[in-house]
């Protein structure tokens, strides 16, 4: 009966944000008159490198927009692939050795963000490409909900058996447990959401926290920085930008693993947190469904409640709806990677992009 409960909870909140939360729409971009930047940090990205600064290059409606990347001790061809791009607004840096003390990502974006005098700053991650005017739409949003950063959460792209049971999870975990306009309205750390895919802050809301130097050693670059711009009293949330930008985070299982794993042990708090997200998972998503299996119609409601609350999810963030059907496994699979994060983090075997990342 609680699972059944806290499944209703959960498609509730599910169906409240999907009709109220923010939005940015293409045909909602105005011209931006204010200097913008767009940074991209870059760490063994060939794959990504070109592709990336070419979305970046192609907004529109931005007439004082610079492009800058930086190249993060790469070991594959990101410099040569940099190198070979030629455009006025685009340059690029070789990032400084990372100091004790700092996150590789976070460090380079604190590089980044000393490049540019920009009134508008843009992080973007490389797997990250844009519609021509998603950084405008983005920022004529902030200005309509006179915020001082905004998160727009891309539409995230999942092709293989491992992406398609994991990473609709994404969402769907905020969506179905924070109820956005009342964060927005009454904001606080623990109901702060963002997403460092695509982060857009006002300069001098930055500059007031320290910038990325106030996180220096988060491995929750987005989160922390969110959290830190809400504690100094700024506005801002996170927004659905699945139609103006997409991400595919992982193109394979190992990556997703050493992806997810190297933040895990810290998404939740701590270690009580970890504990109540678990049973969390274990009670909602699992037992049910197990209790289904041997004839439980109140299984088989709690099972199809949730499913539902995944659908409706995936349709307005543009992801895949199908995939709600293996909410079971998926949770099983998040409580693996759960698992696997605190064994690593406690081995210190933390890492990612061929770099320690242990706290």
């Amino acid at each position: 009966m609680i699972a059944f409960v806290l499944a209703l909870f959960a498609l509730f909140l599910t169906l409240v944000n999907a009709l109220t939360m923010r939005v940015v729409k293409i045909s909602g971009a105005r011209e931006v008159c204010e200097s913008v930047a767009l940074l991209v940090p870059m760490r063994n990205e060939g794959s990504n490198a070109l592709a990336s600064i070419e979305s970046a290059l192609s907004q529109e409606l931005c007439p004082r927009m610079v492009v800058r990347a930086l190249n993060d001790a790469s070991t594959d061809n990101t410099e040569e692939l940099l190198k070979s791009l030629s455009s006025p607004t685009f340059g690029f840096i070789n990032g400084q050795e990372l100091p004790e003390g700092w996150k590789g990502k976070v460090f380079a974006c604190h590089q980044l963000s000393e490049l540019v005098d920009a009134e508008y700053l843009v992080f973007l991650d490389a797997d990250v490409r844009l519609q021509p005017t998603a950084v405008a739409a983005a920022i004529t949003e902030m200005k309509r909900f006179r915020w001082d950063f905004i998160s727009p959460y891309p539409r995230e792209i999942a092709l293989t058996f491992t992406e398609r049971l994991i990473q609709p999870l994404l969402q769907w975990s905020w969506m179905a447990s924070v109820p956005l306009r009342i964060a927005e309205k009454f904001p606080n750390r623990s109901m702060t959401i963002a997403n460092g895919q695509f982060f857009i802050v006002k300069r001098d809301a930055y500059l007031a926290i320290g910038g990325h130097s106030s996180i220096k050693n988060e491995i929750l670059d987005d989160l922390e920085l969110a959290r830190a711009l809400v504690a100094a009293k700024f506005r801002g949330g996170v927004a659905d930008g699945s139609s103006v930008a997409s991400c595919r985070m992982y193109s394979n299982a190992t990556d997703l693993i050493n992806g997810y794993t190297k933040s895990l042990w810290r998404a939740f708090g701590g270690i009580a947190g970890t504990i109540l997200t678990s049973a969390l998972f274990l009670l909602t998503g699992v037992i049910p469904f197990l209790l289904a299996l041997n004839g439980s119609l109140l299984g088989w409601y709690t099972y199809f409640v949730l499913v539902f609350s995944r659908i409706i999810t995936a349709l307005k963030t543009k992801g895949v709806a199908s995939s709600a059907l293996l909410h079971p496994l998926a949770s099983l699979f998040l409580l693996y990677l759960i698992a696997l994060s605190w064994q690593r983090k406690k081995s210190g075997k933390l890492t990612w992009r061929e770099r320690s990342v242990a706290p």
